[in-house]
């Protein structure tokens, strides 16, 4: 098959790893396949390099930015257009909110047999005025008249996008973000290591967040719950993993609550560093406004590291309560610093979860799967779409 990306941009975010292990999966099978994606990076990190070493072809458009610009979006339609006309995709497969309303609706107009778009997150969502999330489900709306299937990384992004009215519910499939699982293997031996670097003692107990430092993200909530938290259990330490527009606001504003001295910046990584961090975290914390699939979570478990997160979009669906973690109601930072404390204090019940949530995501989150079912899917779309 000829098969088309499209996505924003190439930060490190769950969205793009998700797409370029697809890119590399598809290319490995023998598929032609092309990345399109506009230029921006930010203190979020790169996977440029990730997406060159895929064996897609890797295509820049300078006017795919982010923010809403008319003038640009027009640019990128427009060049869009260029590009499908010229490479003939079987499948153009998009991805995040702005590739996905403009790529989709150019594929139409240029007459590609296959639209496929997968929702890593929903474009409207709680975070927003109601303007623009009435504004953002309408073009969603629109653009799902062309999409020949939907790619959903959880369950629960399905139950929403049905309820805004996307598309028919049979139109959609939920396919997990794949992950190199081979990557992630416990190496207890390491956890004294990365400790002292943080400047934490053996004794004391690592809950660890791996999110870009940026609104909606969940620093803010993260941060309203460290005071109960160490006042119930004072050898709490934080560890964020990560950088972003918003990490100097965070500093001081843990400065002025005085909290400064319990949180270590690790700053950002790359990709394959996350793995070998993990061995020195205790509890992994997720926290974020809205999440399609919590990337890091399933990362986490992988590593034997127990979750406590906010019960929103698909986190119920990898953190088992009990089993691979705690969920706490979203928004309910006292409940949320409670469910810390209380894992905080029980280390055989860490362990336990750690290994059933290890179990587990080997199941449901290998990338090899992940690009399997993706290409049955085209294969289907394309056979019904053939007269």
């Amino acid at each position: 098959m000829n098969i088309c990306h499209v996505i924003t941009r190439l930060i490190i975010g769950g969205a793009q790893e998700n797409t370029v292990l697809t890119c590399r999966g598809l290319a490995e099978r023998g598929h032609q396949v092309t990345l399109i994606s506009g230029p921006e990076t930010g203190p979020e990190g790169s996977l440029w390099e990730q997406a060159r070493a895929s064996g897609a072809e890797l295509i820049t458009v300078e006017s795919l930015r982010r923010a809403v610009n008319p003038w640009l979006d027009w640019q990128t339609r427009c060049s869009l257009r260029h590009l499908f006309d010229r490479i003939q995709p079987d499948v153009v497969h998009t991805h995040s909110s702005k590739a996905g309303i403009l790529g989709r609706s150019v594929a139409a107009d240029a007459g590609v047999p296959v639209i496929v778009h997968t929702i890593h997150g929903m474009s409207f969502n709680r975070t927003q005025s109601r303007v623009v999330r009435t504004l953002y489900q309408g073009l969603e709306q629109w653009a799902g008249r062309h999409t020949t299937a939907f790619v959903s990384v959880s369950d629960a992004m399905i139950d929403q996008a049905v309820e805004a009215r996307l598309a028919p519910r049979q139109r959609f499939t939920t396919i997990r973000s794949g992950i190199e699982t081979d990557r992630f293997t416990p190496q207890p031996e390491l956890r004294d290591r990365y400790r002292r670097e943080w400047g934490i003692g053996n004794d004391e107990i690592v809950v660890g967040t791996i999110a870009r430092l940026f609104a909606n993200k969940g620093y803010e909530s993260i941060m309203r719950a460290m005071g109960p938290a160490l006042a119930r259990h004072p050898k709490l330490r934080f560890v964020w993993i990560g950088d972003g527009a918003y990490r100097r606001r965070y500093e001081r504003r843990l400065a002025l609550m005085g909290l400064g001295k319990y949180v270590h910046f690790v700053g950002l990584v790359p990709p394959s560093a996350v793995p070998c961090l993990l061995n020195g975290f205790d509890i992994l914390l997720h926290a974020s406004a809205w999440e399609g699939l919590p990337r890091a979570v399933v990362q986490g478990l992988l590593m034997e590291v127990p979750a406590v997160s906010f019960d929103n979009d698909g986190a119920p669906e990898v953190v088992i309560p009990g089993e691979t973690g705690l969920l706490v109601p979203y928004g309910d930072t006292g409940r949320l610093a409670g469910a810390i404390v209380e894992l905080a204090c029980d280390p055989d019940r860490r362990r336990a979860m750690g290994r059933q949530g290890r179990r587990r995501c080997l199941e449901m989150f290998d990338w090899r799967d992940m690009v399997s079912r993706i290409e049955m899917l085209y294969e289907q779309c394309l056979g019904s779409s053939r007269p």
